[in-house]
């Protein structure tokens, strides 16, 4: 049975476990990848207060994804394209491509920043020996 939420970094056998709020505080970055451990990608959280924006930039090879976990973000491009993501927003970068971000919400945002370059790995995951695949771990619904 699982214990209460994690709310500081636990590493494990093969594993780390945490919080965003327990790698930091404060605003500004929060390196993930250090404090869990991750040696495959770069991954960072980023606490911004609101109305406060990001300087421009760009990368020489890391393209970006940008997940929001809080708070509404404006996202201004090289090309002087704006697009509002709330919670739950999503965007990928690529690494020449200009960028600079603000907080357009009454509260702190906290979005998560995964980089990382060279392509993707493909699917790799497989069952350990004697388990059998869940064919529907979610409740059905009809009607789509």
């Amino acid at each position: 049975m699982a214990e209460d939420q994690a709310n500081e970094v636990i590493v494990g056998d093969g594993y780390a476990v945490g919080s965003i709020d327990a790698i930091g505080e404060g605003y500004g970055f929060r390196k993930i990848r250090r404090a869990l451990g991750v040696t495959a990608f770069g991954i960072n959280a980023i606490v911004l207060p609101p109305g406060i924006e990001t300087g421009r930039h760009y990368h020489d090879e890391q393209e970006e994804t940008y997940f929001v976990h809080r708070g509404s973000l404006e996202f201004e491009f090289g090309d002087g394209s704006t697009h509002r993501l709330g919670p739950g927003g999503i965007a990928r970068v690529d690494a020449p491509t200009i960028r600079k971000i603000k907080n357009v919400s009454d509260e702190d945002a906290v979005y998560v920043i995964v980089g990382g370059k060279d392509g993707y790995v493909g699917r790799d995951g497989r069952l350990p020996e004697g388990e059998e695949r869940v064919t529907d771990a979610a409740p059905h619904d009809a009607s789509r």
